[in-house]
């Protein structure tokens, strides 16, 4: 059996409990978890942890995602997440307590792992010859050092020979993100990798290790960019098309008439990209906790297919138009812009918000909105669709 193992303690001192600090809206962990967890060749995923906050948040993830199924959080003692305790220590504590044959560990710090890092890394480990492997970046630099003088000289070049690029063999240098053993040499070694080691070689970017937080505005950056290109590249195909009233078709505001007649401000624009969207053959409707007669004549001019008013619990009833219609979780498109909104956000393949949505709504959503609530926004949601690149 392969395990991957993330230890992680609540202990840090650069940046107090960064292993759940949010990394392009998801915590820190949730990056190399999914990433050991979408690995062809791990059976189980193991997060070691002393923390209970730490706990907390990742059971919290576990629970919303699928791919986290192999996932699993287990405890450390306090001996292993001092400052000083290495973590062979804790790899060594965790072997007595499991069964597994091989164990890649893999660490937090590195969120630019992926999946196919992983893959290629038990990959190398399943051929002849091979004891351990480890994750490196080829660096090409010129490297000095100090001399017994206090001058410096080069390490691994020739001043009066300075290679191109094209021509300079470079060097290779431990990222850290993982290393791949078996739990025989581990024990008997003591040590995270030993005898033949090859090495997977993963991008220049991947050299960066979270350990101030310098290193983090730098790296959430390359995160964002990285899901950006994801997600445009796992957009699923859109066949039901569900939103909110209030600060979706609406601007969310409250206007009476002299004589106390509720209104409200719909977008015109809208009507057009529900008419699109009926001739695409998408199903399409609104559910809302009010329930009022200017939502259902909005409803019925709009010819929505589903009208839900007064509903409580907006994530029961979309598994339940999903079971109706025939139609995977996956491919339903919500657009929610308040915090009753995010259970339905957790579980539709693409949930979207306007750019002025409550601030929790915005980390679930895989569409913003650059119109506010009420300003056209299923328009540009379906702009987008029709010209094939919704995203964030």
């Amino acid at each position: 059996m392969n395990v991957a193992f993330i230890p992680v303690r609540g202990g840090s001192k650069s940046i107090p409990l960064k292993n759940i600090k949010l990394m392009a809206g998801k915590p820190l962990v949730y990056w190399t978890a999914r990433a050991a967890c979408e690995c062809r060749y791990t059976d189980k995923v193991f997060i070691c942890t002393d923390s209970d906050r730490i706990r907390e948040a990742v059971e919290a993830f576990r629970r919303e995602e699928s791919c986290f199924s192999k996932l699993e959080v287990v405890a450390r003692s306090a001996e292993s997440a001092t400052d000083t305790a290495s973590t062979e220590f804790v790899m060594l504590e965790f072997a007595k307590q499991h069964d597994f044959d091989n164990i890649a560990l893999v660490q937090a710090t590195s969120p630019l792992l992926e999946a196919a890092d992983l893959d290629k890394g038990f990959e190398l480990f399943s051929g002849k010859e091979t004891d351990s492997v480890m994750s490196v970046v080829h660096q090409y630099r010129f490297n000095w050092k100090y001399d017994e003088r206090g001058f410096i000289v080069p390490t691994n070049y020739d001043v009066f020979h300075r290679p191109r690029r094209q021509e300079f063999a470079g060097y290779l240098v431990e990222n850290g993100a993982f290393y791949i053993t078996s739990k025989e040499r581990l024990v008997s070694t003591k040590n995270r990798v030993s005898g033949k080691i090859r090495a997977v070689e993963m991008c220049e970017e991947s050299f960066l290790e979270i350990d101030e937080p310098s290193d983090w505005m730098i790296i959430e950056g390359l995160m964002r960019e990285r899901e950006l290109k994801r997600r445009q590249a796992k957009t699923p195909e859109i066949k039901m098309f569900l939103t909110d009233v209030d600060g979706c078709l609406t601007d969310g505001g409250m206007y009476y008439s002299e004589k106390g007649d509720e209104l409200k401000k719909y977008n015109t624009r809208d009507g057009m990209a529900f008419k699109l969207l009926r001739e695409k053959g998408i199903i399409t409707g609104i559910i809302t906790s009010e329930n009022v007669e200017l939502n259902r004549r909005r409803a019925e001019k709009l010819k929505l297919d589903i009208y839900l008013p007064g509903c409580k619990d907006k994530a029961a009833a979309i598994t339940r138009l999903s079971e109706q219609y025939h139609i995977p979780l996956e491919n339903i498109l919500y657009v929610g812009d308040d915090i009753n909104d995010i259970e339905a956000m957790k579980i539709a393949g693409v949930p979207c918000c306007p750019r002025d949505a409550n601030k929790e709504v915005l980390q679930y959503a895989k569409c913003v909105t650059k119109a506010s609530g009420g300003e056209g926004v299923i328009r540009e949601i379906t702009d987008m669709m029709i010209g094939g690149n919704l995203h964030e």
